[in-house]
């Protein structure tokens, strides 16, 4: 699943900071993929970013060679229920000593390589949400969360962002 050249344990590399690009492919826009990114690079105390590109996700990550390690680790084995990684791509950058994690703006460069996301149904969640009188979205009929809900229909271009989608002239409800 994962190809590229890794820099073996013991080698020439800064051991206290380590940078590296993952590039992530299969079915990985619209399916809370870089939020998932955000959340688990934040819980390893790295700091980089993450944004859809026409052929998948990219991701930069710096931190401590077991932190990075790790992410690598979970960026397949806990992604979100619905992505599916198909092969990720790693590559050792040189590190830069940033601060922070970001979700940047998607790039579109070229024709878009990347599957879309299919609709997927209702999920136990966004049901449980539904049918409890004491919800803000009780008896919604559109319920969604980033697990369920319209996708492939509602998409007009990739990267895909809400931009690209049939719900750009909607405003987000407060969460």
């Amino acid at each position: 699943m994962h190809e590229g050249t890794l820099v073996a344990p013991g080698s020439a590399r800064d051991a206290s900071r380590v940078r590296r690009r993952y590039e992530v492919f299969g079915v990985v826009q619209g399916v809370g993929f870089r939020p998932f990114v955000y959340v688990t690079a934040s819980e390893l105390g790295l700091t980089g970013s993450v944004t859809n590109t026409g052929r998948g996700v990219s991701v930069e990550v710096e931190g401590s060679p077991d932190a990075v390690d790790e992410f690598g680790r979970r960026l397949v084995d806990d992604a979100p229920p619905i992505a599916l990684v198909d092969r990720v791509h790693e590559s050792e950058l040189g590190a830069l000593g940033g601060t922070g994690f970001t979700i940047e703006r998607s790039q579109s460069t070229g024709a878009a390589q990347t599957l879309a996301s299919p609709d997927v149904a209702i999920c136990a969640d966004c049901r449980d949400e539904v049918r409890n009188p004491l919800d803000r979205r009780y008896r919604h009929p559109f319920a969604t969360c980033t697990n369920c809900g319209p996708r492939f229909s509602i998409i007009t271009a990739l990267p895909y962002d809400r931009a690209t989608t049939t719900m750009a002239g909607f405003p987000m409800c407060e969460a």
